[in-house]
């Protein structure tokens, strides 16, 4: 029977806690409103007693759109020392004034008795007075069941009464944590059967860490066995090897098992979510990320290609619309007549499927990538070799000639690059030079300054990204070598790519293929 399932996002704790991951108070603010509007049931959004900027956060959430009552602060259970009323923790977790808190105490008798330095029943008085006190206080408390999994395999009877002790004292839900991440699929399974069998059907949650790559796949399996609850973060953040990744958790939970997590309609906004917090975290997104990845529904093998084109749940397990995705197929000399058909398509060409020049195009990208050319981040660069090679380019110009001085005329001076380049432009000869803050930005302000005149819509393009890879070793300074180059106008991002034993030849290269690219998608749009 399906299901409502709560997903409890800790990225703005759990999250922040990565390895460069770092969030301003605003960044915090923008991503909780992000995924309340995405349909996240609770937001935590720190630790109040820990730092002033999670205090900052729960003052500001207030003024933000985000309804208050999913947003949650996090906390750990009285210390022995103190009293509920005078326990700073419990104090500053009041004083965030949310309506929902979360708390965790030790649960493996390793903890309690090396870490804390407690009697075992002492341990279960600080859990049981610190949920009975918040109970009192705000409407919902849940409890994080630290280290559950590593306790219950050290001693099961003392981790389930950790569990009722919270359970006593009105916690809404227990939250069993794999906090070193070592727990199996089959174990995590039959622990959990013991657990319903001792709790019936009181409230549980699963929190997992990701240390033996098995986040995602735990926390769907306690799905299946009856959780109400998934704690974990976007893109998978957190210490170590990160949190379960709900942009995973998700999609499994609501596609594959059939339980809600957000609402359907917001589900094809997956996508949107994991780039944005990659965006004002400055990560770069993984392109292999399950779902949401720029390769999740790529395909290369021209088997696949062929497969896909007569129907796409050959090799897509859903379809990639339903979380933001789209497909996607690849060049490279893996490629078939399947690929480069699918392709034409995407560029707005119509060819036959028999034309010969299909094959010309294959054995043309097959021999350039065998000299070290990619183009599957360079799509821009292989729409003009198709066009090319099948006839359906006109030249926007001609390339002729270019001379780069990169010289430095003192010890404590920057060096001084000047380009000349001399193009051909409806039969009109330009030959020009200029300057720049290196050899590569001095051609391209020289090609583009021949042109300008021509082709005045030059000035919305940048230059935005420029990456240079050896291709062969042990050559030193003779390698081969292969510049990628990322471009962009005010509508389109586009990569281009060159390959050259000279690395301002191979940057040339990529640079007229993205000029060139920008013309041509300029002219198909009556630009």
């Amino acid at each position: 029977m399906a299901r409502k399932i709560d997903i409890y996002d800790t990225t703005l704790r759990d999250g922040t806690q990565a390895e460069d991951v770092n969030f301003t108070v605003k960044d915090k603010v923008k991503i909780a409103e992000t995924l309340s509007d995405f349909g996240i049931a609770y937001i935590e959004g720190g630790w109040p007693g820990s730092n002033p900027r999670d205090i900052e956060f729960f003052r500001s959430v207030k003024d933000s759109n985000v309804p208050i009552d999913k947003v949650a602060a996090f906390g750990s259970t009285r210390r022995a020392a103190r009293t509920c009323d005078t326990d700073e923790n419990l104090q500053a977790l009041l004083e965030a004034e949310v309506p929902n808190l979360t708390i965790f105490g030790k649960t493996w008798d390793l903890h309690v008795t090396e870490a804390l330095k407690l009697e075992l029943p002492q341990n279960l008085e600080l859990i049981n007075d610190s949920v009975a006190y918040l109970k009192t206080k705000v409407d919902k408390v849940f409890y994080d069941a630290e280290h559950f999994f590593d306790g219950y395999k050290a001693n099961r009877d003392y981790a389930i009464q950790t569990l009722k002790a919270a359970r006593d004292a009105g916690a809404d839900c227990l939250v069993l944590c794999d906090t070193n991440g070592g727990t199996m699929p089959f174990e995590l399974a039959d622990i959990l059967d013991d657990v319903k069998s001792e709790l019936g059907d009181y409230p549980l949650g699963i929190h997992c860490h990701n240390d033996s790559d098995c986040a995602v796949a735990n926390s769907t399996i306690a799905v299946e066995k009856g959780i109400v609850q998934v704690q974990g973060t976007v893109n998978g953040y957190g210490e170590r090897c990160g949190n379960a990744n709900i942009c995973s958790v998700i999609p499994n939970v609501q596609l594959k098992l059939g339980h809600e997590c957000v609402p359907p309609e917001k589900l094809s906004d997956l996508r949107v979510v994991s780039r944005f917090v990659n965006e004002l975290g400055n990560l770069k997104h993984n392109i292999h990320q399950p779902y949401v990845g720029r390769s999740a529904f790529a395909h290369k093998g021209g088997v696949h290609v062929s497969a896909i084109l007569k129907n796409s749940r050959t090799y897509e397990h859903i379809e990639p619309e339903l979380v933001g995705n789209t497909q996607r197929v690849l060049v490279s000399d893996l490629s078939g007549r399947s690929n480069l058909i699918y392709k034409a398509k995407d560029f707005g060409l119509d060819i036959d499927s028999k034309d010969p020049k299909i094959a010309e195009v294959v054995e043309q990208l097959k021999e350039l990538e065998n000299k070290g050319f990619q183009y599957e981040g360079a799509e821009a660069s292989f729409e003009l070799l198709m066009r090319k090679t099948m006839g359906k380019f006109e030249p926007f110009f001609d390339s002729l000639s270019f001379r780069v001085i990169d010289e430095k005329r003192s010890k404590g001076e920057q060096p001084h690059a000047e380009a000349t380049v001399m193009l051909k432009v409806h039969g009109e000869a330009e030959h020009t030079a200029a300057t720049g803050n290196g050899p590569v930005n001095a051609i391209d302000n020289a090609i583009r300054k021949a042109l300008s005149k021509f082709y005045p819509n030059l000035e919305e393009m940048t230059l935005v990204d420029f990456k240079v890879r050896i291709l062969t070793s042990g050559t030193g300074t003779k390698a081969l070598t292969r510049v990628l180059i990322e471009s962009k106008d005010g509508k389109d991002v586009w990569g281009t790519v060159g390959v050259a034993h000279n690395i301002i030849e191979a940057s040339y290269q990529a640079l007229i293929d993205s000029i060139e690219y920008k013309l041509l998608k300029d002219r198909d749009n009556g630009v």
